[in-house]
């Protein structure tokens, strides 16, 4: 056994992605990074507004700026969502359903408005980000 003190620090990746299947949708696979704490603590320090009221300082959390910054951290893109597959995650026109088949490209703004629109969606990100697990034998580890 070595007698060389490991340093935690130095072994500790900043992040680590893969690729997951989104459950109960054939075929969508969503690009995802781990957020560690301290990224969780980054994101939030970020979103955080302070204002003054009567003379104290009040700390309040802008929910679409940290939505914004959460988002960008946690979804890195996706493949394989259709128009079907949107239409079981959040409200769609009738129109759109008409081309089920139809894909929908990953952009960071996509991802955003499937965050906000989509309690399903953001809770199978927020629990799939925050689970080591999730990336440890996960396609496309960094």
């Amino acid at each position: 056994m070595s007698d060389q003190i490991l340093d935690i620090k130095s072994l500790i990746s900043e992040s680590k992605g893969g690729t997951l299947d989104y459950p109960g949708l054939s075929g969508f696979k969503l690009k995802l990074s781990f957020l560690s704490r301290e990224t969780l603590t980054k994101i939030r320090k970020k979103a955080t507004v302070i204002t003054f009221k009567r003379g104290a300082s009040v700390e309040t959390v802008n929910d679409d700026t940290f939505l914004q910054l959460y988002t960008e951290a946690a979804i890195k893109g996706w493949e394989g969502l259709t128009l079907g597959h949107l239409s079981t995650l959040a409200p769609i026109p009738e129109v759109a359903k008409e081309d089920t088949d139809k894909t929908v490209a990953y952009s960071p703004s996509n991802a955003f408005m499937m965050m906000k629109s989509s309690a399903d969606f953001d809770s199978f990100v927020s629990d799939a980000v925050t689970d080591l697990q999730n990336f440890r034998n996960a396609s496309g580890t960094k």
